[in-house]
């Protein structure tokens, strides 16, 4: 008897599927694209996009930035909710770190926004930890970086 192997269009974890993303990641990366325009235009810096549709049946994308103050990180997190809510109609689903703003999480479903102090974005290293993922250059996102 042979075993079937799933190819990676078989795989939910790899393909948009009816029962894991109806939809595609298309929504996805458009909010993605948003929220880090955003952090970017509020001076955040090594803005990442994480895509970990292939590690997680939850999420779709990461978006990372790194503040240089507290006041900086609520001030990107209030951008990004503004942005995302009157640009596109999305709201976040919830926040956490805000208050201590050292790791502040944005969660907007299958998008979730990271914003971290250097030294917390360095401790917890997430690019490691989701090192499986695939980092999308913004430009692909029509993000133009200018430095």
């Amino acid at each position: 008897m042979t075993e079937h192997k799933p190819t990676d269009s078989q795989n939910p974890m790899v393909a948009p599927s009816r029962a894991i993303r109806p939809h595609g990641t298309t929504e996805s990366r458009k909010i993605a694209a948003m929220a880090a325009r955003v952090a970017l235009e509020n001076n955040g810096k090594d803005v990442v996009v994480i895509d970990v549709c292939g590690q997680s049946a939850e999420f779709d994308l990461f978006v990372l930035a790194t503040g240089q103050s507290r006041r900086q990180l609520h001030a990107i997190s209030e951008q990004i909710d503004d942005a995302l809510e009157k640009g596109m109609g999305e709201k976040r689903d919830g926040i956490e770190g805000y208050d201590e703003s050292r790791w502040i999480v944005l969660d907007y479903g299958s998008v979730v926004v990271h914003l971290f102090d250097e030294e917390t974005r360095e401790f917890y290293d997430l690019e490691s930890l989701w090192a499986d993922g695939t980092a999308i250059p913004l430009s692909e996102l029509g993000i133009e970086q200018t430095d």
